[in-house]
């Protein structure tokens, strides 16, 4: 995915917009059913996340931002990065190595392009 070129995230995948399927992916990320769940439903109601964060691989994200577009996480020194657009959630890890400014723009960049596509 052209998202790797930058060096800003790591893996990725793009799930339809209710989480129900993986449309693609890469770097290894997968996400559990209940994972996947639990980030569709905090895009409506985030207060799920707020109280419990959220969940990447069996990781622990801590709720940075949750709002009907973007929902950020962060663990330590890497983080999670997650847009809804019409027909997809978006969903990448950064690194450590990298800062939350640099993964964020990345990924709604690409959230802006799939949404001008009508995706």
């Amino acid at each position: 995915m052209s998202w790797q070129a930058t060096g800003k995230v790591d893996k990725a995948v793009i799930y339809s917009r209710a989480g129900d399927s993986v449309w693609a992916s890469s770097g290894g990320l997968q996400l559990g059913a209940n994972e996947i769940a639990e980030i569709a439903r905090g895009f409506d109601n985030p207060s799920g996340l707020q109280s419990n964060g959220l969940h990447v691989q069996s990781q622990k994200f801590m709720l940075l931002r949750a709002d009907d577009r973007s929902i950020y996480g962060r663990h330590d020194a890497e983080g999670i990065v997650c847009v809804r657009t019409k027909q997809t959630i978006v969903i990448a890890h950064y690194p450590p190595t990298v800062q939350a400014g640099e993964a964020t723009k990345i990924v709604e960049q690409l959230a802006d392009y799939l949404i001008g596509v009508q995706y």
